[in-house]
């Protein structure tokens, strides 16, 4: 249980990483109330507070809740696979980042959270790439195994390609605004070299690699979603 926390690291100081696109994408608060969905020990939710927004979190892991409850407005536990929590008020933006792929039914969730979005809100919500290279070429050679982290994390119960993924968020209601792809993060991967001139390069390389070609290079898809009563 003491090593929980740990499997959620911050990816905010990466440029490329899913962390700081979430960042650039949700923009400044000015007081509006965003739902934090998923948030593990808050790794994201101080940000949001600095960029102006009132944050509530929702995390179904009653450590990580502890952890996280001083980083956010308000803390809400719930078991997402069980029910989807009754909210006060309406949010100005949700953000879905790195859960949906670990919840047994998704789309109940979406559904029943997109409820208190505001009728001009926007939905972010970012997904690991089921169809990245290292997933293709481990295929190929018949190989199928679960990871610590990553496309293949033991936890993971849903897949996403991009085309899939947007299907995904067309038939929760959702209009795709906007859809970009994050490379892998060598930063974190290669964490002790991460000062390294040549691994700056490297990644950069591999930002352009996902952005050229994201359904085979994009280690992860983030989305900027209305609801289409809004367009």
């Amino acid at each position: 249980m003491a090593e929980t926390p740990l499997r959620y690291q911050p990816k905010g100081e990466d440029p490329y990483s899913s962390h700081s696109v979430i960042l650039r994408m949700v923009g400044e608060g000015r007081g509006q109330r965003l739902l934090d969905v998923g948030r593990a020990q808050g790794v994201l939710a101080q940000r949001f507070r600095e960029r102006g927004f009132v944050v509530t979190c929702v995390e179904g892991d009653p450590a990580l809740a502890a952890l996280g409850r001083n980083q956010c407005d308000e803390m809400i536990v719930a078991n997402l696979d069980e029910s989807v929590p009754e909210l006060k008020g309406q949010f100005d933006v949700i953000v879905y980042g790195d859960i949906l792929e670990h919840l047994k039914n998704p789309a109940r969730l979406l559904a029943g959270l997109n409820r208190f979005l505001t009728p001009t809100g926007r939905v972010i919500v970012s997904v690991p790439n089921f169809a990245h290279a290292f997933v293709r070429l481990n295929l190929l050679l018949g190989r199928f195994e679960y990871m610590e982290r990553g496309i293949l994390d033991r936890t993971h119960l849903r897949f996403f390609t991009r085309r899939s993924f947007r299907r995904f968020l067309e038939e929760a209601g959702l209009a795709v605004e906007q859809m970009t792809a994050t490379p892998v993060p060598l930063l974190l991967v290669l964490a002790k070299h991460r000062e390294r001139a040549w691994l700056r390069l490297l990644h950069a390389v591999n930002a352009g690699m996902a952005r050229g070609w994201p359904t085979m290079f994009g280690y992860q898809f983030v989305a900027v979603a209305r609801p289409r009563r809004a367009v």
